[in-house]
Order: C-alpha cells, then structure tokens, then sequence
C-alpha cells in the first residue's frame, strides 16, 4: 500500500474507522490523498456552545479538517468542492469522472470509502456508489481493491462480517488529535472524557478499524 486514495463526502467522516489505519499506513511509508467531496456545509452542528453560523461554518470545517489530516499524517488533501446534503443527486458522470481522474492521477493501491447501502448518511451511500460505480467499469486486472466502511444497523446480517482489520493501538494519540480537531462537530470530552490514548477503555473501543474488501460481482 505505497499509494492510498481516500474519497469521502464530509470532513470529519476520516476521524473513527479510518484515521489510525491511515496514520499507520503513513507511518510505513505511504503516500496518502485524501478527497473529501463537500465541506459539510450543511451540517446542523455550530460547535459547543455555539461559536460557528451558517456563514462562517464551511470555513471552519476547511480549517479543523486541515488539521486533522495534519494529526494524522496525510500528505495530499484535496477539496473537491460539491454541496454538502446533495451527492445523491449530482450528475452521475460528472461525479464519475472526477473519481476516474483521481485515479488515474494516483494510481491508488487501494481505495477507502464507505459501503454503498450500509453507511447511514445518504452523502456516505452516494459516495460509495460512486467510486463502485468507477472503480467497476475498469477492466478488472486495473481495478484496485477498495476497502469500505460500515456501520448501519444489522449490516454485517447483508454484508457478513469484516475481511480486512487494522490494530491501530499504537496510533491512538493520532486517532484522538484528529477526533480533537472537529471541535465544531463534537465535543471530545463527550466521547472520551478525560482519558488518553493509552488508556485500557480507548485501546479497547477505538484500537481495531474494520473494513469490507468490495466485492464487484455484486455491483450491478
């Protein structure tokens, strides 16, 4: 994995399944690119208490993604400028073919996104399909693997269980600053309290990431 591609819709979507694996894989010398498709514009979170409006939130979330990519070691993010709450219904070839020209431009070893169907949000959902949907019209010696997140309810009842896990334990502190930098999204004394990464409860509940190897038989 010396090249990583990552296409997610909203800062902060990097944070619990997959900022300590990136960070690992960082650390082993991968090259991270990290798109994020929106700026989360539209989310209903202003900080706690408030300190963000609807105006000045997009670039508040520019800015503690900046930093949470910078907690984890990311290398190349880029902001690929759609509207926040609308993936769903953006032009399928447009979105298509700006995932091809990433790829086609990093030559990832490996994708991370979500499972279509089985990630909650429908910007998650859409983003999913949408790299599939690319990813499944290469001829299939050219098709990197792409690792999925999921976490719906009763998921792995349709999907079984998890085929790829990382032990991030050793890239917590990474995991926490970035959980730390979407300050307007979540408060991290609400999630962790006053604990640290090297603590026995957070080593349990955030030290193993999960993903789903995307079967292409079953994209249609």
């Amino acid at each position: 994995m010396e090249r990583v591609l990552v296409i997610l819709p909203h800062p902060d979507d990097e944070v619990f399944g997959l900022s300590g694996t990136l960070a690992q894989l960082i650390d082993q010398g991968a090259i991270v690119t990290y798109a994020c498709l929106t700026l989360g514009e539209m989310g209903r979170n202003m900080g706690f208490p408030p300190f963000a409006s609807r105006v000045t939130l997009p670039q508040i979330r520019r800015g503690e993604l900046e930093e949470s990519c910078a907690a984890i070691g990311i290398q190349d993010l880029r902001m690929l400028g759609f509207h926040d709450k609308t993936i769903e219904f953006e032009d399928k070839v447009f979105l298509d073919e700006h995932i091809h020209a990433l790829i086609e431009e990093v030559k990832p070893d490996v994708i991370f996104t979500f499972y279509p169907g089985y990630s909650v949000h429908p910007d998650h959902d859409a983003t999913g399909e949408a790299v599939v949907r690319t990813v499944g019209r290469l001829p299939e010696a050219d098709r990197p693997p792409v690792y999925c997140m999921a976490f719906s309810r009763d998921h792995e009842q349709a999907i079984g269980k998890p085929d790829i896990s990382f032990d991030v334990r050793d890239y917590l502190k990474n995991k926490l600053a970035a959980l730390r930098a979407h300050r307007s999204q979540f408060q991290a004394a609400d999630i962790i309290g006053s604990k640290q990464h090297t603590d026995k409860e957070i080593r349990e509940r955030f030290g193993t990431e999960r993903f789903w190897t995307y079967k292409f038989e079953t994209w249609k």
